[in-house]
């Protein structure tokens, strides 16, 4: 489990990084990252957040769970390497429900690389 202070909650933060952030995808996941920006008198503690998206395409509740558990793993990974202002959503794709835990750590790092690259530009 994500602690608390790592995980996207409201319905309007999923939103904001989807529509306002960069996209990028692999075979297995689709991957959303958007920059905050730090609100005049209110400190951001915690660190990068995250949410996650599993929709019935993937498969049954219990290979939805699966993917949903090997995700969480994946970005509990990947807290030290993303900035403390960043947002993430990560959408499975169908291909999740075959996907290892190291196939799936290796396309979300993939897709952290190309979004870098991307802001770089």
């Amino acid at each position: 489990m994500l602690p608390r202070e790592h995980r996207l909650s409201s319905p309007s933060d999923f939103s904001r990084t989807i529509r306002g952030g960069r996209r990028t995808g692999s075979k297995t996941v689709i991957l959303h990252l958007r920059r905050v920006q730090a609100e005049p008198g209110v400190a951001r503690s915690g660190g990068p957040r995250f949410g996650l998206i599993v929709s019935k395409a993937v498969g049954n509740a219990v290979i939805r769970h699966r993917v949903s558990r090997r995700l969480r793993h994946v970005c509990a990974a990947l807290v030290e390497e993303i900035g403390t202002d960043c947002d993430v959503v990560i959408r499975a794709l169908p291909r999740a429900a075959d996907a290892s835990g190291r196939d799936l750590h290796r396309d979300i790092s993939r897709a952290l690389g190309k979004i870098r690259d991307k802001t770089r530009d």
